[in-house]
């Protein structure tokens, strides 16, 4: 039976390790945190809380379900970690009272009382223009090397087709340099096939870590705010939150032109003090589906139909030493495809993450184009199929949400059974 392709781009080397063990270093040699971040009245999971160890690049987030793992070495010296959820006061934790056992982290959330708020003169879109006027002295205005985690993942109906992972190191590009892209290189990664196997139409994720880098639009500049395309949008102040201990303006922006191409809207949240955008939480407008199909495919059989649904994506950074670093980028897609003169259509999702896990400590360096993964690669296509508990050694991940766990649990087991 032939099958066809769909490869879609979205705005959206395999080394096996013993367990536990990274360069020699054994399980006895870290730190290792693990638990559920949840709200301290309801219980309920706070999902993508940040964890890391205050005035280190070192951290991760906890996955949908607020679960999260976090490994840090001994020998590094360090004695607390942070966690912090938008709206919740952070809270600092000994590694000495949480290492080597599972722990709920209750989160209390932090009341705003006024007089803690210096209220700016300025109406939402002036807000806007001076942090984006801000952006040289609040991000970091040199190139530098960064250690990511990166999972895609690809849903037919509700069942996974396809599932990647892969450490990757990173060279960040200075945020005063917009014509020079990040390069990105994978270091370790896996993937599942057809956990489910797939219907006639195959679906593949173009550009995986490369492109994820793109919804870091401080650095993309103009790709979804931006000083030239400031006029593109109008602006509201929606509300007053706090992020990290530190308040926050919370700007919702939505398209006022009609332009050749999707614009977006959504959330961008300022600091008070600083003017320093820390987090965006974003959607395509889908409006006219056809105008916005056009921004994720790049290959399709002539007779498919391709409707977007939805889209969402979120970007955060995290500060250190006055200066805020990327610290986790997500992208959600939905959307139906059929074919022309058929009455079904089926549902597709996918979703790309990744969190910035720690700063590499190898030297400053250009990656060659061998070595680069391109905007054009597909993760998929470039790693072995692997999956077994110790794979990552002593790398820090997104610890994987539950229905990826059981999808991959479904994989282990058909493969055991044809063993």
């Amino acid at each position: 039976m032939k099958t066809n392709r769909i490869i879609l781009s979205v705005l959206l080397l395999l080394f096996i390790f013993p367990a536990n063990s990274v360069s020699g270093q054994t399980a006895d040699d870290y730190y290792f945190i693990r638990g559920t971040v949840r709200d301290a009245k309801s219980n309920k999971p706070l999902p993508h809380a940040s964890v890391f160890v205050s005035g280190t690049y070192i951290g991760t987030v906890a996955n949908i379900n607020g679960y999260f793992s976090l490994r840090v070495r001994k020998s590094d010296n360090l004695e607390t970690f942070r966690v912090s959820y938008l709206g919740y006061a952070p809270r600092e934790l000994s590694f000495e009272d949480y290492s080597g056992k599972e722990s709920d982290f209750l989160m209390n959330v932090h009341s705003l009382p006024l007089q803690e708020v210096i209220i700016r003169p300025v109406n939402a879109r002036e807000l806007v223009i001076n942090a984006l006027d801000k952006v040289d002295e609040n991000y970091p205005q040199e190139e530098f090397m960064l250690t990511g985690f990166y999972r895609e993942a690809i849903k037919q109906r509700n069942d996974y087709i396809s599932i990647a992972e892969a450490v990757v190191d990173i060279r960040k590009e200075s945020y005063g340099s917009y014509s020079k892209n990040d390069q990105v290189q994978l270091v370790k990664g896996r993937k599942s096939a057809d956990v489910v196997k797939a219907d006639t139409l195959l679906v593949k994720l173009q550009g995986g870590p490369q492109v994820a880098l793109l919804v870091d639009f401080i650095k993309n500049n103009n790709m979804v705010i931006g000083q030239e395309i400031i006029d593109f949008y109008d602006y509201e102040l929606m509300d007053l939150v706090v992020i990290d201990g530190k308040t926050h303006y919370v700007i919702g922006f939505t398209p006022r032109l009609i332009m050749p191409y999707p614009l977006f809207m959504g959330n961008i949240y300022i600091d008070n003090e600083s003017l320093a955008i820390t987090m965006a939480d974003f959607s395509m407008d889908l409006s006219d589906k056809n105008k916005a199909s056009m921004q994720f495919i790049q290959k399709k059989p002539a007779r498919l139909r391709f409707t977007p649904t939805h889209t969402r994506y979120q970007v955060k950074f995290q500060e250190i030493d006055g200066k805020n670093y990327l610290s986790y980028v997500r992208g959600d897609l939905e959307f139906y495809a059929n074919w022309r003169r058929k009455i079904f259509r089926t549902k597709y999702a996918l979703m790309f993450e990744m969190a910035i896990m720690d700063r590499s400590n190898q030297e400053l360096r250009t990656f060659t184009r061998r070595e680069s993964f391109g905007s054009r690669s597909i993760l998929a296509d470039l790693v072995s199929e692997y999956f077994t508990d110790d794979f990552w050694g002593g790398y820090n991940i997104i610890e994987p949400e539950i229905d990826i766990e059981e999808a991959v649990k479904k994989l282990n087991q058909k493969l055991s059974e044809t063993e």
